[in-house]
């Protein structure tokens, strides 16, 4: 059996007298999807910022890859092959998409900034390479029609698809996805089942995904962790997490499922 790709252990971070996330530990093997739910408040984008290492942990351990990053510089998580998206698009309103996606090659760029000035044959060819590189996401993500045009024209569905290619071109083993459904139509959101299904199959990246859109958890899931006040309070496939009282209780039943 292989190794989890993530591995999570006891996780907690404190925010004054609030315990954000309360002893976390959970898996992600290589090649799922596994997603986390839970009402507002319940710790699953502080679980995010604490993998991606925007927040320092309290207490516990995250292993990645074989590498424990708990207390990894944030500079340095890129590198370690870890891409993410936010609820918010974080885009460059003014740039092209084009030049969106070129900004997630950052950590593959190898030669230095003396060599950019002065355009040398090696910053050409990494040059044509990175580019390249982004066409292939551009191609992938049906983003053609618009890749030359500024972020700031473009509808909403379309800039959480360039967030999405801009996290792609990074080429990451494991892409964290927060509320990737968040301000999506129905359309939009079926469209976007299928990108992660895709991202999974036709990429074989491990996809950790926080999402309210329950009929997209169903249909992208291979496992679920519910998340309550900060603890983990189920772990299993879609349907037995659902099933589960208290997930039924503390989310499924309540109004941040509508």
């Amino acid at each position: 059996m292989s190794r989890p790709l993530l591995c999570v252990r006891d996780l907690a971070i404190q925010f004054g007298g609030v315990r954000a996330v309360d002893g976390a530990t959970f898996d992600v093997m290589p090649g799922e999807v596994f997603t986390i739910i839970g009402p507002n408040g319940a710790g699953k984008s502080t679980i995010f910022n604490l993998v991606s290492r925007i927040y320092d942990a309290t207490a516990g351990t995250i292993v990645f890859d074989g590498h424990d990053i708990t207390r990894m510089p944030v500079h340095r998580i890129a590198a370690q092959g870890i891409a993410r998206t936010f609820q918010n698009n974080e885009l460059f309103e003014y740039a092209t998409v084009l030049q969106n996606l070129l900004v997630g090659r950052h950590r593959h760029r190898r030669t230095g900034l003396l060599a950019h000035v002065l355009f040398t044959p090696g910053a050409r060819r990494e040059e044509e390479h990175h580019r390249r590189k982004v066409e292939e996401v551009i191609d992938f993500l049906d983003l053609q029609h618009y890749r030359d045009q500024s972020i700031a024209g473009l509808p909403y569905g379309v800039r959480k698809k360039v967030e999405l290619g801009r996290a792609l071109a990074a080429e990451p083993k494991l892409l964290l996805l927060d509320e990737p459904s968040s301000g999506l139509n129905v359309e939009e959101t079926e469209e976007m089942s299928f990108w992660i299904s895709d991202i999974k199959k036709l990429l074989g990246i491990t996809v950790v995904m926080i999402e309210h859109d329950m009929s997209l958890v169903n249909d992208v899931s291979d496992r679920v962790l519910a998340l309550n006040y900060g603890k983990v309070i189920a772990v299993g496939t879609p349907s037995e997490v659902q099933a589960h009282p208290e997930v039924v209780r503390a989310y499924l039943g309540s109004e941040d499922t509508a």
